[in-house]
């Protein structure tokens, strides 16, 4: 079993700063692909950034200069540094992770989820 836990959602004025911690823990091999998702009210969910294990990157258009994907292998965890944040960045964010587990299976992770809303 593979557990994401999330931490560091709340509320901000917009123009604020959160950063978001994704801890994964379990029964875990490995892990390649980590990923930020959200999902603001009444819409679907989207991706926001994703990192695989050799440190590559990739920003959805909206984020591109104001967040800011790291992880940390040893500790299995990636983390979100959310500046500038804006209005429409209101969201319940995701992590995800693409686990091999000690089973020898690999799928993705998700953890419980974690409200940011921006707003004055």
């Amino acid at each position: 079993q593979v557990q994401l836990v999330e931490s560091g959602g709340g509320l901000v004025q917009p123009g604020g700063s959160l950063r978001l911690s994704c801890a994964a823990s379990g029964s875990i091999f490995s892990i390649n692909a980590m990923a930020w998702y959200r999902q603001p009210p009444g819409k679907e969910r989207e991706l926001v950034v994703h990192i695989i294990s050799g440190g590559s990157t990739s920003y959805a258009d909206s984020v591109k200069g104001r967040f800011t994907i790291s992880r940390d292998n040893a500790k299995n965890t990636v983390y979100l540094q959310m500046n500038s944040l804006k209005p429409g960045d209101t969201a319940v964010y995701y992590c995800n992770a693409d686990v091999v587990s000690r089973s020898g299976s690999y799928r993705g992770y998700w953890g419980q989820g974690t409200q940011v809303t921006v707003s004055s």
